[in-house]
């Protein structure tokens, strides 16, 4: 499961499961209820969180050489 983590799952049930875990921590909700949203769902879901981390990365690295200079 680590390697899957940090590498990329190789396998299909081993990535349903990241990504299930993943989403239900970053709303907040059961993982039950992400296995029965319907499936664009949850790739839009997904894609949505991806964009606010990469968003909130981006900003805390400016912040951080703002704070170097």
């Amino acid at each position: 499961m680590r390697d899957a983590v940090r590498k990329g799952a190789s396998d299909f049930p081993t990535a349903s499961l990241i990504l299930t875990y993943t989403l239900s921590k970053a709303l907040g909700i059961s993982p039950l209820e992400i296995m029965q949203m319907p499936a664009s769902l949850v790739v839009d879901l997904l894609y949505v969180h991806k964009n606010i981390e990469e968003f909130k990365a981006d900003t805390m690295k400016k912040e951080m050489d703002k704070a170097k200079r």
